[in-house]
């Protein structure tokens, strides 16, 4: 009796450790970059960049996660533009942050236009594609954060149709705006005295079909929207040592900012750190050696 309650204890511990292991669904693969664009193709919607370098994290046992640009094993990507809007905002030489899913390249989802004077000290002045998980921060100490509404009539898997977008602007760690856009509508921002400004519109978008009343969350394609935001800069846009972090990477700041409550876009899908795997992986061999032990007893 005691050997049966010992091997129920241990097979729970193991799925326990499981479910901290998996994350809740499987998405497409998205790849951050950073880079130069190269050439901008409107008869074929494409963008290239050169000099690509992809964004990674390490996530040590204790302390905070090291993320930094690496180069790729390929120079010049090439990917469909997010937007056609993408052909005004961008042109030739231009730095960007760029985001593919699916792998590197081929399909941009979001591009994002680079401004500085100095390494590593860049910040983001145009986006076009999705707002999410951007790990540069935005020009001016301003924040933009995006929860969309999903159409829960017009679902397909994990994502439906988004009737509305909730668009939020901060400034200075601060909510000074928020707006409910329909697709095609815009906000503007312009309540500072420094000539600065905020411009958000949302294209189109799509919501995940489990904040949907009845709907069982379930594994697939995680949901992408598409806004064309600008910001104008402050007068004194040398921008010092001002560096603030966007609301997908609130570990860059070097000015933290108050906790919010919202989300930032409904592409934000947990995912497990590679920290945590040695710890669970450990943990599994230990107990699977427990186990033998008890069998030979």
């Amino acid at each position: 009796m005691f050997m049966k309650q010992t091997y129920l204890v241990v097979i729970v511990a193991v799925l326990f450790l499981c479910c901290m292991c998996v994350p809740v669904g499987a998405v497409i693969q998205e790849v951050t970059l950073k880079g130069t664009v190269a050439t901008l193709s409107q008869p074929k919607n494409t963008i290239t960049i050169e000099h690509s370098r992809q964004y990674g994290c390490n996530y040590p046992a204790s302390g905070a996660a090291v993320c930094s640009y690496t180069p790729m094993s390929v120079d010049v990507l090439t990917g469909t533009a997010p937007d056609a809007a993408a052909f005004s905002v961008f042109k030739t030489g231009d730095p960007v942050v760029a985001k593919s899913i699916g792998g590197a390249g081929e399909t941009w989802i979001t591009l994002a236009k680079l401004f500085g004077s100095r390494p590593n000290e860049d910040f983001v002045t145009d986006i076009v594609g999705d707002m999410g998980m951007i790990p540069t921060p935005l020009i001016g100490n301003y924040v933009v954060e995006a929860t969309t509404v999903p159409d829960c009539s017009d679902c397909t898997g994990t994502t439906c149709t988004a009737t509305s977008a909730n668009v939020k602007v901060m400034s200075e760690g601060m909510d000074v705006f928020a707006k409910t856009l329909k697709p095609g509508e815009s906000l503007t921002y312009n309540g500072r005295n420094d000539a600065s400004s905020v411009a958000i519109t949302f294209v189109r978008g799509q919501a995940l079909s489990s904040t949907c009343p009845g709907k069982a969350g379930m594994t697939g394609p995680q949901a992408i929207s598409v806004y064309v935001v600008k910001i104008v800069p402050p007068i004194s846009a040398t921008q010092g040592n001002i560096r603030t972090a966007t609301t997908t990477r609130p570990d860059e700041a070097l000015t933290p900012l108050p906790p919010t409550a919202s989300t930032t876009s409904p592409t934000q899908i947990p995912t497990t750190k590679s920290g945590m795997l040695p710890l669970a992986a450990i943990g599994a061999i230990g107990l699977a050696g427990f186990i033998l032990v008890m069998r030979k007893e």
